[in-house]
């Protein structure tokens, strides 16, 4: 598989990304753009997406039964070398399955993720699933 994204700079304040047909706003500003994600809360926001994505993947196989997910992600950045230091998340999923169909989700959701298993190496990274 491929991808493609180019992002520009718009001025002091904002660049944009383009994949297909969407624009994302990136807040590229020294002082901080509270209207657009920092490139730190872009990678938390793949990571989240891939998550979901992983589990939409594989809902149909497991016949998952599922109402909603919600992914909560927090980072901890280091300045020397900067990097993420650590991320830590939360998988939220409104089911009524069992707390071992749930552990069976989130092992394919760790197991199958190509951001996740892109970030995991270079990283602390650890989290749960839970019931809703």
């Amino acid at each position: 598989m491929l991808f493609h994204v180019e992002s520009e700079r718009i001025d002091a304040h904002l660049s944009q990304s383009l994949c297909k047909s969407v624009r994302i706003g990136l807040d590229t500003d020294m002082a901080g753009n509270p209207d657009a994600f920092n490139p730190a809360e872009l990678l938390l926001a793949a990571l989240s997406a891939c998550m979901i994505k992983g589990i939409e993947r594989v809902v149909p196989i497991l016949k998952f039964e599922l109402r909603g997910v919600k992914v909560i992600v927090d980072g901890v950045r280091q300045d020397v070398p900067p990097k993420m230091d650590s991320i830590r998340y939360q998988i939220v999923v409104d089911t009524d399955e069992t707390d071992r169909r749930i552990d069976l989700l989130h092992d394919n959701v760790k197991k199958y993720g190509t951001v996740y298993n892109t970030v995991a190496p270079g990283t602390d990274l650890a989290g749960a699933m839970r019931r809703a």
